[in-house]
């Protein structure tokens, strides 16, 4: 059982993050909002025009502290190290913020992560019910993360994978029609019409659906003699089988195809250069989902005329900036991040039932499972073992690997499992357990594991030998763990527990003040 002390920590003055976050905290850096830039600028006046039509109440802007923490987890799910928080809440210049957006956008830890999340969506899985096989899932994990490295245009990654053919394990993007759970084209045409047109078909009338899944009657799959592999292919390439004269897109036009020609091209061509596809609207609203916390449509992967955009007018901005953008991502990622919208405070400025879902604060959210253990991997300086059951081949990771980087959504660990690791089966956005449960919890306080990363880290170890006496090693841990500096109430209630005899001098004191900060509301969620 920990002591009184610490407990008043973890429970009273460590909530701070989740209960009173920055809307009046005396490190408040930026209570008002600023003029934001360019398209930002024409993004807040939609938002807020809104709010002010529904007659909502918007919180406060964010701290430096807050802010800093949320972009550096939302863009490279990654938490600031502790000189980095420093020399960002140190730093008085105007610009820092967007220049932190910059530097995040190209950093090495981008391409990791987003990754994952469309890892998520493109089922990239080695065993069932997505059988692509180890060799297959991290060929098609490369090419992913390849991609969104050298930040290829959405659309030219949408016709690739759409318009692909050859080998499962030389023309990694194939490995889409290898995922979709069945060879069937009306299996197909769900897949795609999930991943790129945030829509589920298999709520569309039945001649809607026979109508997309004719693009995609002239697939076939072969085996080669090379183990594992298979060879995806358009069947009337060899003018041998002959596809279907004409076909009908989602929005009811019907266009002839040319013989010989195939109808993957066609469709693939309609959904990145049509006016009436929903391509941009979907793929801006997924990407908004992600940083924001929730869709402008909401399930993002449930667009439908039954369930309408909170902010019409949003959504069509966003959609008309990214395809004018020529589908580059990152200019999304800039246009949302440098927003006075997306750097609003998470506390609510009073209890509004429409406040959600109008972007009136930023939503709390516990970090992905993947995300949270590796932020404690990067406090202790530990590492995770992952290696994976199936035996077509054994898969070990290098140690040093973060659980972000993992290729293939049949590697997993209880870590993962207990925290909501999407099992990648669907593609659907809500496989992803975001919900706290009491076995995160007692997980986090009393694991052997956790504890143990605390009581052997050597990073640690090091930080509590800090000079300069228990302050200066509990600032380090603060700028550490939650990115931030402590307040006066948080060090009397440390200074306190420091000088008890519970706490068996300062060394054991401060290890106990790592495990309350690791275990706190503000250091779990994003906020």
């Amino acid at each position: 059982m920990k002591s009184p002390f610490l407990l008043a920590l973890f429970f009273g003055v460590a909530w701070y993050g989740v209960s009173t976050v920055w809307a009046e905290d005396p490190f408040q850096s930026r209570a008002e909002l600023q003029e934001a830039p360019g398209v930002s600028a024409n993004l807040d006046a939609l938002v807020f025009a809104r709010q002010k039509q529904l007659g909502i109440r918007r919180a406060n802007a964010c701290s430096d502290a807050a802010f800093l923490r949320r972009v550096f987890l939302d863009v490279i799910g990654t938490l600031p190290t502790a000189d980095e928080a420093a020399a960002f809440l140190e730093d008085k210049s105007l610009g820092k913020r967007a220049a932190l957006i910059d530097a995040l956008l190209e950093r090495g830890e981008f391409a990791d992560y987003w990754g994952m999340r469309w890892g998520d969506i493109l089922r990239v899985k080695s065993e069932f019910p997505v059988n692509l096989w180890p060799n297959a899932a991290q060929a098609y994990d490369r090419w992913i993360r390849e991609n969104i490295r050298l930040n290829t245009p959405y659309s030219k990654i949408a016709t690739e994978i759409l318009t692909a053919s050859g080998s499962n394990f030389r023309n990694p993007a194939v490995n889409f029609y290898r995922s979709a759970g069945s060879k069937d084209p009306k299996a197909v045409a769900r897949a795609v019409a999930l991943a790129f047109m945030g829509e589920r078909a298999e709520k569309w009338p039945g001649s809607k659906q026979a109508a997309l899944a004719a693009f995609f009657s002239m697939i076939g799959f072969k085996k080669s003699g090379e183990w594992k592999e298979e060879i995806v292919y358009y069947k009337g390439i060899d003018g041998a089988m002959k596809g279907p004269k004409e076909a009908t897109f989602p929005d009811g036009t019907t266009v002839r195809l040319k013989p010989g020609q195939d109808p993957r091209e066609v469709f693939a061509d309609w959904l990145t250069s049509s006016k009436s596809s929903p391509f941009a609207a979907s793929g801006a609203n997924r990407i908004w989902y992600w940083l924001m916390g929730r869709g402008i449509v909401h399930e993002p992967d449930d667009m439908r005329p039954g369930n309408p955009p909170s902010n019409p007018k949003l959504l069509a901005l966003l959609a008309r900036e990214f395809a004018d953008s020529g589908y580059d991502t990152k200019h999304l990622f800039r246009m949302i991040l440098n927003s006075n919208t997306y750097q609003l405070s998470s506390i609510p400025p009073c209890d509004q039932p429409k406040g959600a879902e109008q972007f009136a604060f930023y939503p709390l959210r516990r970090l992905e499972a993947e995300v949270l253990i590796d932020a404690i991997n990067q406090i202790s300086g530990s590492h995770e073992q992952y290696s994976s059951m199936i035996p077509e081949p054994f898969t070990f990771l290098p140690e040093e690997s973060r659980s972000v980087t993992l290729p293939d959504g049949s590697i997993t660990g209880s870590f993962l499992e207990i925290f909501g690791r999407p099992p990648r089966d669907t593609g659907l956005l809500s496989e992803r357990g975001e919900r706290t449960t009491t076995a995160q919890r007692l997980h986090l306080l009393n694991s052997g594991d956790i504890l143990g990363k605390i009581s052997k880290s050597e990073k640690l170890n090091a930080i509590f030998k800090t000079p300069g006496g228990p302050k200066a090693v509990a600032t380090k841990l603060y700028l550490t763990i939650l990115s931030r500096y402590p307040t006066d109430e948080e060090w009397k209630t440390v200074e306190a527990y420091t000088k008890s005899g519970e706490a068996k001098g300062g060394w054991k004191a401060m290890q106990d003040l790592a495990w309350a900060l690791l275990n706190s509301p503000e250091f779990v969620f994003r906020h």
